[in-house]
């Protein structure tokens, strides 16, 4: 027996579908789901890149009524079937979603009205990608203007770590697909700026029920720079941040080594190798190591990079052939100590009245928890 769908109507309360990550249908074209797209949308596109393009030629050139014959045409008899089911099947695996395109407008209405044909009832976003996008727009430069207090240290202090621990922390490498630095990028490519936008407002209303339960909120962040990776951080946040408190968090050099080695060199390698098979995914694992490496030779000094490059394949190839990564600390070591740690005490120094608290990782997160509510 085919399951049945509860009818619903249309919706156009865009905070709560950003909120609670409700699942959605995009039928826009897979160009436009690139260029943006919602945390929680799967696209199935009532028209491809091609078709679309075609139909919106003719609409151009002969108008409405002719570039919506076209569009009949290019999608009916097995192309037609085939998209309608894959609707049906998304639906019935999320039957609290909704479907939408790019302004709520023809396409969405003409998938809904086929679904209702073949006896699914699925209602649709009012206002489509365009209402959403603007409401997490308005999300952002609204909440983002509510006090925050910015955990700052050098790299490995386990400042991401203390984020995510806190109950109104926002991790912004996990939604940029990033960790901000040159060896930063991640076996997932990263959103367009407009999608990680969304995924930014999404996770700020998701904390606001939390926010409400604390008696003094504060957003907790990482100490970011303007970018993480290629996403630059919204003008709301990026001002905010600029003048908040700081609390750094001061680890032992050796714990901070540690955090590195089985973030970098040992999680990073094994990512590779489950995902491109043992022999691959060494290759990948060590170009995403050189390629960290290269980025910032300039500021090494070519000839620098060339020597801690050299050590870095030595290391390489000793992890590969004994399943210990402490060979890359050869060259880590001094990469910390002539270039990381002396950038981010400069760029520290510069916000040096921020700061508000120093201690190690733990008196860093009860001081927030006391202080801040998290």
């Amino acid at each position: 027996m085919e399951q049945k769908l509860t009818a619903r109507p249309d919706t156009s309360d865009y905070r709560a579908l950003l909120a609670q990550a409700t699942p959605l249908i995009d039928v826009r074209a897979p160009v436009e789901f690139t260029q943006g797209a919602l945390p929680a949308a799967l696209n199935l596109p009532l028209m491809n890149n091609e078709e679309r393009a075609a139909v919106g030629t003719c609409y151009k050139q002969q108008g409405q009524q002719a570039a919506l014959a076209l569009g009949h045409r290019l999608v009916q008899g097995e192309t037609r079937e085939q998209r309608l089911a894959a609707w049906k099947a998304a639906c019935l695996r999320h039957p609290q979603g909704y479907l939408y395109c790019a302004r709520g407008g023809l396409r969405s209405h003409i998938v809904q009205q086929w679904l209702k044909e073949s006896g699914v009832d699925y209602p649709l976003v009012i206002g489509g990608y365009k209402a959403l996008r603007q409401a997490a727009v308005d999300a952002i430069d609204a909440l983002a203007r509510r006090p925050l207090v910015l955990v700052g240290g050098c790299t490995g202090s386990g400042k991401t770590l203390l984020v995510r621990e806190m109950a109104t922390g926002v991790d912004l490498e996990a939604l940029a697909r990033h960790r901000g630095s040159s060896f930063g990028r991640t076996l997932t490519a990263q959103l367009s700026q407009a999608s990680f936008e969304n995924c930014l407002a999404g996770d700020l209303l998701a904390r606001e029920a939390v926010w409400q339960t604390l008696p003094s909120p504060f957003w907790v962040l990482e100490d970011e720079g303007r970018t993480i990776g290629a996403n630059h951080l919204p003008a709301a946040l990026r001002e905010q941040m600029a003048c908040s408190p700081v609390a750094v968090v001061e680890e032992p050099f050796e714990r901070r080594l540690e955090r590195l080695g089985q973030e970098y060199f040992i999680a990073m390698q094994q990512a590779w190798c489950e995902a491109y098979g043992e022999e691959a995914g060494w290759r990948e694992f060590g170009d995403y190591l050189h390629q960290g490496l290269y980025a910032i030779r300039r500021r090494l000094g070519l000839q620098r990079f060339a020597a801690l490059a050299d050590i870095q394949a030595q290391a390489l190839s000793r992890h590969q052939q004994t399943g210990r990564h402490e060979a890359h600390f050869d060259w880590l070591i001094p990469l910390l100590k002539e270039y990381y740690d002396p950038m981010y005490r400069y760029q520290l120094e510069k916000k040096s009245a921020n700061i508000v608290f120093r201690g190690d990782y733990a008196q860093v997160k009860a001081w927030l928890e006391e202080r801040y509510g998290g």
